[in-house]
């Protein structure tokens, strides 16, 4: 039988911007490696696939690839999915959707204009610090000088479900530049639990927004992706944890994607209370196309 699917731009302010996302919603048929087939042939950073129309405990059965592997969690899949479940399946407004995903249930609120999704955002796993690494280490793999990166905060993993190296670099020219060693990043993360490194910096093309971004992930086939919910988040939990911007509260715009042509932006948010750290990432999703695989 034919397979439906949808296409969305997801952490986008007009079409063809964002992070693309492919949505299948009748999936439960197609077993793991048929998944990981269309989503070799869809060939976005990530595909989704919604198991069920119906929910289970309270959300959605949802999985979710890359073109080479099946993924725990990510961010701009989570609200992709869901802006696809509120539009095809459930078809009138709600206030939460909910995806059972690998790592867990992840709630995402809508907020609506004209009775149309607005706002998006997704309530991630609280932050697990792991591994710091050194300047000297990673300036070799991003092709930059031990100068280029700011000494004040740590190079250092975080995850909220999927882990990423996170790098805060001084400029938004230094962050331009970067040209990734591949098999110098292989050296440096075979002895972490990240293999994607996300950069950061304190300069904006947009002076409405706070950070610009970019993250890499070639060892997992995504050269450069455009817009990562999942890395923001962890970045949210960074800036908190490290009392970045001298405040307990986290409430900025971070752009992305500008390198390769895919402009993003992302709502971050978080707060950190004793030792636990909340993390929120929303932003906007346009619907591009629709259609089937037959």
């Amino acid at each position: 039988m034919p397979l439906k699917f949808y296409i969305v731009d997801v952490f986008a302010e007009k079409k063809y911007a964002g992070n693309q996302l492919a949505v299948f919603t009748e999936a439960a048929a197609l077993s793991t490696e048929e998944m990981q087939q269309i989503a070799k042939e869809m060939n976005y950073s990530e595909t989704t696939f919604i198991l069920s129309s119906q929910e289970r405990d309270g959300g959605y059965d949802v999985r979710i690839f890359t073109p080479a592997k099946e993924l725990p969690f990510a961010g701009h899949p989570t609200l992709g999915t869901a802006f696809i479940l509120q539009h095809a399946i459930i078809q009138q407004p709600v206030e939460t959707i909910v995806l059972n995903l690998k790592v867990g249930q992840i709630p995402v609120a809508i907020t609506y204009r004209d009775r149309r999704p607005d706002i998006l955002t997704m309530k991630q796993r609280p932050p697990i610090f792991g591994d710091v690494v050194t300047a000297a280490t990673i300036a070799p793999v991003l092709n930059l000088d031990i100068a280029d990166i700011d000494s004040r905060f740590p190079i250092q993993e975080v995850s909220t479900g999927v882990p990423f190296l996170i790098v805060p670099l001084k400029t938004l020219a230094t962050l331009k530049r970067i040209k990734v060693n591949v098999d110098r990043l292989a050296e440096v993360v075979e002895s972490l639990q990240a293999k994607e490194v996300f950069v950061f910096c304190p300069e904006t093309r947009n002076p409405a927004n706070h950070f610009s971004a970019r993250m890499f992930a070639p060892l997992l086939g995504i050269a450069e992706d455009p817009a990562t919910g999942s890395a923001n988040g962890c970045f949210a939990g960074y800036l908190a944890q490290h009392n970045y911007l001298e405040s307990a509260l986290v409430d900025v715009r971070v752009e992305q994607g500008y390198e390769i042509g895919r402009p993003s932006l992302l709502l971050l948010k978080a707060q950190k209370q004793a030792d636990i750290i909340e993390v929120s990432v929303g932003g906007n999703v346009i619907l591009v196309a629709q259609g089937e695989f037959v």
